[in-house]
């Protein structure tokens, strides 16, 4: 099976495919990661890289059957908006000593549940081009690891230099999750003629998450500043 150039294309398939879809994944994993001391950023993005991977190939066997669920990803789609707000609102101001830290637990679960959500569609490009072979599968997935690790550690250099990125990738999660809600089949028939709200819903996600994570995170710093 190793020797066949069938297999070797899969696979690259596969590596291809998760190295253009983990895009979104590595700024959750960053953005959930940042909030930790920094002794235990390397974890959270190991574990909750990991854990998502083995998450994204259970997922993909039953992914088709989820995906035709009604209510699903409108469920699935709120559950993302709200994640974008607490990680934006929960984005801290302060260095040092003086800034406040999450927890290593409650970060990897994060992580583990916006992969949940983000991958529903994206598995299914990734059995699709391991046609059936779960050894093509699990190794294309194992190999995807690194290169998330490497996008989210990158993710977070990047945010402590420059904080906008931070307004950026909660803003990316209200993408998500807003494409995610009308992507639901409870809705095809409803919204198949309407392309256009497929970008109304996204940016309507986007804003969202920007302004209640924003105005979250002002009202719990107005203690501190008094």
């Amino acid at each position: 099976m190793f020797a066949t150039a069938e297999f070797w294309i899969g696979l690259l398939e596969i590596v291809w495919i998760n190295i253009i879809l983990s895009g979104d994944n590595a700024v959750v994993i960053a953005l959930a990661a940042r909030s930790l001391p920094p002794h235990q950023q390397k974890q959270a993005v190991f574990f909750g890289s990991a854990a998502a991977v083995v998450l994204r190939i259970l997922l993909t066997i039953v992914a088709a059957r989820l995906l035709a669920l009604p209510y699903l990803q409108i469920f699935g789609g709120l559950l993302l908006l709200w994640i974008g707000v607490q990680l934006l609102s929960d984005a801290d101001d302060g260095e040092g000593e003086h800034r406040p830290h999450g927890t290593l637990l409650a970060a990897v679960r994060t992580i583990l549940i916006a992969d949940l959500v983000m991958s529903l569609d994206n598995v299914i490009a990734v059995a699709a081009a391991a046609h059936g072979s779960m050894t093509l599968l699990i190794l294309g997935l194992a190999i995807s690891i690194p290169l998330v690790i490497f996008g989210s550690t990158l993710m977070i250099k990047l945010m402590e230099r420059f904080p906008i990125i931070v307004v950026l990738g909660a803003a990316l999660i209200g993408w998500v999750g807003g494409e995610t809600m009308v992507s639901d089949v409870a809705l095809g028939d409803l919204l198949a003629a309407q392309g256009w709200v497929h970008y109304a819903a996204a940016s309507a996600g986007a804003v969202l998450v920007v302004v209640a994570g924003k105005w979250l995170h002002r009202r719990a710093m107005r203690p501190n500043a008094a």
